[in-house]
């Protein structure tokens, strides 16, 4: 049930500005990982909001306008497919996490981390597990995540399309792993997440 309870507390501590952050795309074997930050008006209601994973496709698409056009302030940030070669994917998805609050036109002054780790997060911060579930703007941001994500893979597609990335947005499907056993990986792969190729 989503309800404004954790972002009633921050705000009841003297914050003004709550922001939820979630990411979206931490398993697929390529792209980058993709965080969005989102400040609500206190108590804002959006018919339909839900935990991303919980929404078909199409739902989430139409609410991607709504929650853009209702918020205080959103950001979508990333971290590359090379950024999480380079420091894992837990650090990427926190630079990325990271860049979406610092990119937030109106600046936030306490966030709502979705998961269990708030490393680096440049303004007070508290983490919600299954916070996609429990508040509004951890919910509202999960939305933009996985949105923005999947529309990057469509364009991916486009660049290199013997891989399907549009119809499995990059995960290990039977498909995928059968194009890059075939074509080997492109650049938006994530080598480190391509060790089985070595083991074969």
């Amino acid at each position: 049930m989503l309800e404004f309870t954790y972002e009633d507390n921050a705000r009841s501590e003297g914050y003004g500005a709550v922001c939820g952050v979630d990411e979206a795309g931490r398993g697929p074997l390529m792209g980058p990982v993709c965080a969005a930050a989102v400040i609500l008006p206190p108590g804002l209601y959006i018919e339909g909001l839900n935990d991303s994973k919980k929404l078909t496709e199409k739902k989430r698409e139409a609410l991607f306008p709504v929650i853009t056009e209702k918020a205080v302030a959103y950001c979508v940030a990333y971290a590359s497919a090379r950024e999480i070669d380079s420091m894992n994917i837990l650090n990427a998805t926190m630079l990325a996490m990271r860049r979406a609050i610092e990119g937030l036109p109106v600046k936030a002054d306490f966030a709502l981390i979705d998961g269990n780790c708030k490393r680096d997060i440049p303004v007070p911060a508290v983490t919600v597990v299954g916070g996609d579930a429990k508040c509004p703007s951890i919910a509202a941001a999960s939305v933009l995540a996985k949105v923005s994500r999947d529309r990057l893979c469509l364009e991916l597609d486009a660049r290199y399309p013997q891989y399907g990335f549009a119809k499995h947005k990059g995960y290990g499907t039977k498909e995928h792993m059968e194009a890059l056993r075939k074509y080997g990986p492109c650049p938006e792969h994530r080598i480190t997440f391509l060790k089985f190729l070595n083991n074969e």
